[in-house]
């Protein structure tokens, strides 16, 4: 498996950031070139084809004329309202606040934000690999609001608001718990649906929130937060941790799982979910006596927990075969070692049987010599 990539990926695997930036700039070039081509025709009614596979579609039903449009990481309010083709109503919020490119919207919505002006309101058509896919979206606290499989979603959608964060307030304890879980759980929403790709993304935005290294935000000497409200981020961080190594897992990103159980054992070395992890980690990347060392431990520490009793039998049955194997290979290699020897000797002997047999025969013909020389004196005198 590729281990960038998902193979059970739900809707269009446009993760990759890069790609994602592309089909946005190709959507506004699309845009600036309809909004030039036909003066005559009003804004409200040109249709623009984002993706260019009729896909993604965007009308505008109420133009702009402010000049705020929103980049990627900037922070929106909008309203929306999500109908299926019969009309009925799956998804509906007022003033919602998210980031661009946070996927904290289904993709289309995603993609056709940054190509509106605040004020405006746009119909976006999103075909369902831009919204749900074939997993569709079960609720089951009102389950009139379940979007069934392979479902194309139209949205209503009015950008209210875009502005950037203020470098202040990422300073503070609230607002950094806040959007630090908000995104953990918008990650674990897209783990649960088995996008392992989107919730590695969306973890680490959790960490840059939560975390005061690697990337996170520097408190820097002026931070006035407690030791209290330290010791909170750090154990929100954790779970982050721990949650961002069981999608790196799946995707077989084992190194980088590796890294990132090591952050929450280096401050809690008896978190039994982190030696979990990394027992599964070390078994993938081969090291059997090594997962099941961890395994002991975290049994120890969680006795009752099934999954754990259940991989450590697995791994003890493994190891037990492992060395069945090696003792078989070892008896194999030996043997072969033995009978290299017996044949080593043999070679050896019937070479030193050479030598012999040659002195032999130059003894036998000097005697055949000396009597033949005896006869011959014998026979002339």
């Amino acid at each position: 498996m590729d281990p960038e990539k998902s193979s059970n990926s739900s809707f269009e695997d446009l993760s990759n950031l890069n790609e994602v930036e592309t089909k946005i700039t190709e959507g506004k070039e699309r845009s600036d070139s309809m909004a030039g081509a036909d003066s005559s025709a009003s804004a409200e009614e040109e249709v623009l084809d984002i993706i260019g596979n009729g896909q993604l579609l965007k009308k505008v039903i109420k133009a702009s004329d402010s000049e705020c449009q929103p980049t990627r990481g900037d922070l929106v309010r909008v309203t929306y309202v999500g109908k299926l083709d019969d009309g009925m109503v799956v998804e509906n919020e007022v003033d919602f606040e998210i980031h661009v490119g946070d996927v904290e919207v289904v993709q289309g919505l995603d993609m056709a934000i940054p190509l509106m002006k605040v004020g405006e309101v746009a119909e976006v058509s999103v075909d369902s690999r831009f919204a749900y896919g074939a997993l569709g979206l079960k609720n089951d606290q009102n389950p009139t609001f379940s979007i069934p499989p392979n479902a194309k979603i139209t949205y209503n959608i009015e950008l209210l608001e875009c502005k950037q964060e203020d470098e202040a307030d990422l300073k503070s304890f609230a607002l950094r718990k806040k959007m630090g879980n908000r995104k953990r759980e918008r990650a674990n929403f897209w783990y649960n649906r088995n996008e392992f790709n989107i919730a590695i993304q969306i973890y680490r935005r959790a960490l840059e929130y939560l975390d005061d290294t690697d990337g996170g935000i520097s408190l820097g000497h002026e931070s006035e937060l407690t030791n209290a409200e330290l010791q909170e981020l750090l154990e929100d961080r954790l779970v982050v941790y721990n949650n961002l190594a069981m999608a790196q897992i799946k995707i077989s990103a084992y190194d980088a799982a590796l890294k990132s159980v090591e952050h929450v054992l280096r401050c809690q070395p008896n978190n039994s979910k982190a030696l979990f992890r990394k027992g599964r980690i070390l078994d993938a990347k081969g090291d059997t006596k090594g997962a099941i060392a961890l395994l002991q431990k975290a049994a120890t520490l969680e006795p009752d927990s099934k999954s754990i009793q259940q991989d450590l039998a697995k791994l003890i049955i493994k190891s037990r075969r492992e060395e069945r194997n090696e003792k078989e290979m070892y008896q194999k290699m030996l043997g072969q070692a033995k009978k290299f020897e017996q044949k080593n000797k043999k070679s050896e002997n019937s070479s030193n049987d050479i030598p012999k047999l040659k002195l032999l025969g130059y003894l036998m013909g000097s005697i055949l010599i000396g009597v033949a020389g005896v006869a011959m004196y014998r026979y002339k005198y």
